[in-house]
């Protein structure tokens, strides 16, 4: 399964994220540090289900809308230097490694300093804080990099030694390969045999881009003064309020409000069993929701998934006939792919051995057979034909 990072500075509002996105419990504080060691939950990716042109709910989605599941990591909150130890720097950094992709949850009002500590909103350049994890993993990167890099340097001297394989193999854990370390050498504009050390930590940057693609959620836009805001215009900014997305959901759960994750609104449902604070609090929200098209919290993990891992869902079946598996549950799996995949990497996601055994697939929705090398698209619904049981 994906997984996502939430990841930033103390007291940005991750772990409200983290809440509002999966509904688990997390210790949620004003203060630096309140989480230490990871949270690890299932948030959904939202689309919409093939049912609803099909003409028969599957009953696998809601009104039509399909949550796929993703993991959700909030760990703990990165200060400068993190890099270098200081605070849980070196946890949180060894903590991304399993991550796919990156939400780096800024404090959009300007609320809190450098470090996480509480200041007045507005106080703060949000913007200052956009750069400031990219420049950690780099050098994070750079610390493992330059523990290894005498010997990569001296092996690289014999005419057998690839210099790309050997630092890929450094950056195992990162899940870098040979190709990439050539791109981060292009990117960066060196020659990794005779490159300064500064040639090197721009390479790191390089191959944190590559590993670990990254967005910028603007949390808090419910509290942010409008000079903050103005601060974060121009750059590609993700603006949500968790802590809004988080009351939603636990209204919606309540039955006092028509939500789902991702609405661009919502609608009460039973207004007599709100009290007025809490009328106040939803016509905040409101407001903010038609600011922004929505909380952003949903917006930010599609983003994530659709745009920076360029993924679609794909959904295998077993009888084509009624979209199904065998025992009749229609459409019974999304599948999240990479776009480019074919039905012979959709068999081998379903199964090893079905993948093994693929022997042809068809599109469910024109009943016509497909190669193994057919590109498949969003929303497919695909029966593989596999010698595997």
């Amino acid at each position: 399964m994906i997984t996502l990072a939430l990841a930033g500075k103390p007291n940005s509002g991750k772990s409200t994220f983290y809440r509002a996105a999966t509904m688990a419990p997390a210790e949620i504080a004003n203060y630096p540090f309140t989480t230490i060691d990871p949270n690890i939950g299932v948030a959904h990716v939202r689309t919409d289900c093939p049912c609803k042109t099909l003409g028969k709910p599957c009953g696998n989605c809601t009104d039509g809308v399909r949550f796929v599941p993703v993991n959700l990591i909030d760990v703990a909150g990165l200060v400068p230097d993190a890099h270098k130890g200081r605070g849980l720097g070196n946890q949180f950094l060894d903590s991304l490694r399993q991550a796919d992709a990156i939400l780096h949850v800024v404090d959009a009002s300007g609320g809190t300093d450098s470090e996480g500590n509480p200041v007045d909103p507005g106080s703060h350049d949000p913007a200052v804080d956009i750069e400031f994890l990219k420049f950690e993993m780099a050098m994070w990167v750079y610390g493992i990099l330059d523990k290894h890099w005498s010997k990569i340097h001296r092996q690289a001297q014999t005419r057998t030694f690839s210099i790309h394989r050997g630092i890929a193999e450094v950056f195992t854990g990162l899940s870098i390969t040979p190709e990439d370390v050539r791109d981060a050498e292009v990117g960066a504009g060196i020659d990794l045999l005779t490159a300064s050390e500064a040639g090197l930590v721009e390479f790191c940057k390089r191959i944190v881009e590559i590993s670990k693609p990254m967005i910028t959620v603007g949390n808090k836009v419910d509290l942010a003064p409008k000079g903050a805001i103005d601060r974060l215009k121009g750059t590609e900014v993700n603006f949500s309020t968790a802590a809004g997305e988080l009351a939603l959901r636990n209204a919606a759960a309540a039955h006092l409000i028509a939500y789902l994750p991702g609405d661009a609104a919502f609608r009460v449902v039973n207004e007599s069993a709100l009290s007025p604070a809490q009328k106040g609090g939803l016509g905040k929200i409101a407001e903010v929701m038609k600011d922004y098209k929505g909380t952003g919290v949903q917006q930010a993990i599609n983003r994530a998934v659709f745009e920076l891992l360029d993924l679609i869902v794909v959904y295998p079946v077993e009888d084509e006939q009624h979209y199904s598996d065998s025992r009749g549950r229609m459409l019974p799996d999304a599948f999240l792919m990479k776009k480019g995949s074919t039905p012979k990497d959709l068999a081998f996601q379903v199964h090893t051995d079905i993948g093994k055994g693929f022997l042809y697939a068809v599109d469910a929705k024109t009943k016509m057979r497909v190669k193994e090398t057919h590109v498949l698209s969003q929303g497919d619904i695909i029966r593989i034909v596999s010698t595997a049981k």
